[in-house]
Parts: structure tokens; sequence; C-alpha cells
């Protein structure tokens, strides 16, 4: 399933809070940090606030700037992005800005959520779910069916709560107000959830004004077979490990990455790395861990090539060394051709043996990339 590069954004006090009880919507960013904003808005595809918050601020959600519009319509882009809300219920005020305002609008609900909405007229195009919402099915719709690439989530709390929890995010950007709320009531910005154990990696802090931008971008795995979105990103970087093998006309160009279940890289390895021209990227990696690294068992290893079952140059394959190294789980780009050994199944060696094996085939193009060479002469 493809979904859309999900971007958090949102804004909080000092104590965490998104707003306080009063009758008019709180402001915590700076004049300069609305237009940071609006600049993010401009480079996106569309942008999603739950029912939650079309209840109670009633956003435009637009972009502002003339200039930026002008720039979208002359990349043959819409003049503003698709605007995304949420409602299990679909109870939701036809007469609210949201509607009326920018350009295409698409509400995901339940069944009966669509039903409840026809009813009062929403003027969008209203997508049910199924009996449930569901977040992995309305990113899939919104990538394949919208063409939606990039995906800016302003709010609120429970969505952001949901998305993370899920694994579903890929960034998030917060800003930092210097002001305290204090109140219970109030509304913070995540709520209680299984959020990954580890940290974050932080890509960029940065002051406006008085506020202060900071964007993360989760790391941990995801568990069983549903990817998360640092899945992705861990593969991504296997596949830009192997374009830095050295050349071969004998040998697959291949990059792995062993990650721990709490986001943190305990290895990577490319392919010939060192100089040895019979390493293989797996076994380069796992090599320089301890075999009794207890971040091993809950690892999952990162292949831009699926693990290999059998190899002549050594007496163990890759798929063999993760194995005996307790590794449960492994995403990979790319199966393995005949180009070298006839029926290479090192993914079905692994399931056999009860590892969690995914495919991300959104890769694969990235991982074949160095490896070109030898796929033409076939």
């Amino acid at each position: 399933m493809s979904h859309p590069y999900v971007l958090l954004s949102a804004a909080v006090s000092l104590d965490g809070y998104l707003d306080d009880t009063g009758p008019e919507r709180l402001l915590l960013s700076s004049p300069a940090d609305f237009d940071r904003v609006d600049e993010v808005r401009a480079c996106v595809d569309a942008i999603l606030v739950g029912a939650g918050t079309i209840r109670a601020d009633n956003p435009r959600l637009l972009v502002n700037s003339p200039e930026r519009r002008s720039a979208r319509v002359a990349a043959g882009r819409p003049e503003y992005p698709l605007k995304v809300t949420v409602s299990g219920s679909g109870d939701l005020d036809p007469g609210a800005r949201f509607w009326h305002t920018g350009g295409e609008k698409v509400l995901y609900t339940t069944d009966r959520g669509a039903q409840r909405a026809g009813a009062l007229g929403i003027a969008a195009d209203v997508v049910p779910l199924g009996a449930d919402l569901d977040w992995r099915r309305l990113l899939t719709h919104l990538h394949d069916v919208r063409g939606v690439r990039r995906l800016m989530v302003e709010g609120g709390g429970l969505i952001h709560t949901q998305l993370l929890t899920q694994g579903l995010a890929d960034e998030l950007q917060l800003v930092l107000a210097p002001l305290f709320v204090g109140d219970p009531g109030a509304p913070r910005l995540f709520g209680p959830g299984g959020y990954q154990s580890g940290r974050l990696r932080l890509l960029e802090t940065r002051r406006i004004e008085d506020v202060v931008l900071m964007r993360y971008e989760p790391t941990a795995p995801g568990t069983g077979p549903l990817p998360s979105a640092a899945d992705h990103h861990w593969l991504a970087l296997a596949c830009e490990l192997a374009a830095r093998c050295p050349p071969s006309d004998t040998a697959f160009s291949v990059g792995a990455v062993v990650v721990a279940a709490d986001g943190t890289e305990l290895a990577r390895g490319h392919s010939r790395e060192g100089g040895d021209p019979l390493a293989h990227a797996e076994e380069a990696a796992l090599a320089k861990l301890d075999p009794a690294d207890p971040g091993l068992a809950g690892a999952t290893v990162y292949s831009s090539l699926e693990p290999c079952a059998r190899r002549a140059s050594r007496p163990a394959p890759c798929a063999r060394l993760i194995l005996d190294a307790g590794v449960r789980r492994v995403v990979t780009a790319w199966r393995e051709p005949d180009t070298f050994v006839a029926d290479a199944d090192g993914s079905g060696l692994l399931a056999a043996r009860g590892v969690e094996v995914l495919v991300l085939s959104e890769h694969e193009q990235q991982a074949k990339a160095p490896n070109r060479h030898l796929l033409r002469s076939r």
C-alpha cells in the first residue's frame, strides 16, 4: 500500500497545550511562523484537519500568499491544496468556512457517517471507509485515487496521536511558544498511547521571532506485517548505501541497516565494504555487532535486496546469518533476480523459519539503480 508523506504540524505552549478554554482561539505562533506555515501549505498536495478542529476553530486552511498560489498554478498544480477532514459521525456544520473557501474538499467517514453528511448537504467529496475509520485505507485512497504525495496534518491532538502511535507519521513539525496555559481542561497536543519507546531523530531547530521550530522524524520500525513510516526511511537509507558500493560486474550492490525496536541504529553495511570483494551488505553490518547484543532479538534488518539464500563465496548466506543473529523481522525493496543464482528465495527461507519479511516495492527502482548494468546484461 502506498501512502503520502505525512507531516504533522502543530504549535504548543511550554506546558504542551494546543489552546486554552477561552471563547477565542489562542494564538501560539508568531507572525513570521504563520508565514512559514503558509509556505509549507503551498508545498503540499493536501491539508488535513479533524472534525473537532472544524467545530472549534472554523478554519479556512488556505494558502494566503498570492505569490505562492501563483507559483502553484504555474507549476501545473491547483491554486489551493486539497482540503481533507475526517469524521466518524459525518455530523458537521455545512456552513463552516472549511467547505466554502479554497479548492476541492474531501470528507472521509464511515458508512453511517456518509449518510449523515449526505443528508446535511456537505459540500465535499464524501468517501466512506466502512463500518469504522481506518487510517491506512484513508492514506492509500489519498495517494492512489487523489494523487496526494505530501499531506500536511494540522490537528487536532487526537489525530496527531493516532497517526504517531500507528506509525504513520513521517515527520513532526512542532513550534514551541513562550507561554503557559495551565488549564487541565484545555486540549493537549498528544494523548496517551503506544508511542515508540526510543528517541525520535531531530532534523532541525530554528528560532522564528519568539518561538522555536523543531522538526523530528520517528525512527521505530514497525511490528509484524504492517510497515511504519520509519520502515520506509530506513529502507531508503539502505538503498542509499547500495549506491556507495564499489562497482562490480559479478555481484549486486546492496545496502543494509540493522535497527533496534526502539529506533536505535545498531549497524550498517554495504557490498564489498572495506575493500573485501566478497562482502555482502547484511554480512558486513552484522559483523560489526556482538552476537550477544540484546537489541538483535527485536531488531529489523533493512536490505535493499532480499538476503541471499545461497552463495558460493562464503559458507553462510546472509539469510542464515540473520537467523543465527536472532533477528525476527526483515524489510527489503527488491526480490533477488536469477542473474547469479537460479530460484533465489532468501525471503522464503526466512519466512519458513518464522521471520516476518516485508517487501516494500515502492523502493525497488532506487534499489535497482546501482545494478542497472547487471540487469541489462541478462
